[in-house]
């Protein structure tokens, strides 16, 4: 059964990625140290890379226009959603947020948010096209990536 195309799931990437990359933008002003600083500024620099890859991606496939009673109702829609209801929920994102007092805590959070987008994105392939499971595989692998990243810089914190 398909309830998503795959443009929808490119688009939530996309605003995944913002989301991310304003997170990494908050973590430099929780680094003591440049060198921690430049890996939270590289961070973010690789999370709007990657919005650029999603949104090349999403302007060459087939877009689904749904019925709207406004123009942008449905990617407000998304937006919403993405936001408010699923990796970045914004009540437990608050609450999360005043946990990180260190650069630990928040590689933890990134790679947590890592876990949920691919946990999300290998559920939520099951309700689009099957023709168009291979860009939800490369949005797979590209927060793969990240992840593994994130895990390897994790243990120069580990004490």
């Amino acid at each position: 059964m398909s309830v998503f195309r795959g443009s929808d799931i490119v688009e939530f990437a996309i605003r995944v990625e913002e989301n991310g990359e304003n997170f990494y933008r908050y973590a430099i002003q929780l680094a003591k140290d440049e060198e921690t600083k430049k890996m939270f500024s590289l961070l973010a620099d690789q999370e709007k890379q990657h919005q650029k890859v999603f949104r090349r991606i999403f302007a060459a496939m087939e877009k689904y226009t749904p019925p709207e009673t406004y123009d942008g109702e449905y990617a407000a829609y998304l937006h919403n959603y993405i936001d408010g209801n699923v990796i970045f929920d914004k009540k437990a994102l608050d609450e999360e947020f005043a946990k990180i007092k260190d650069v630990a805590a928040a590689l933890d959070f990134a790679i947590k948010r890592e876990l949920d987008s691919m946990l999300y994105y290998h559920e939520i392939k099951r309700l689009v096209p099957e023709n168009e499971h291979t860009v939800i595989e490369d949005i797979i692998e590209e927060e793969r990536k990240h992840f593994k990243g994130l895990s390897k810089l994790r243990q120069r914190y580990v004490k």
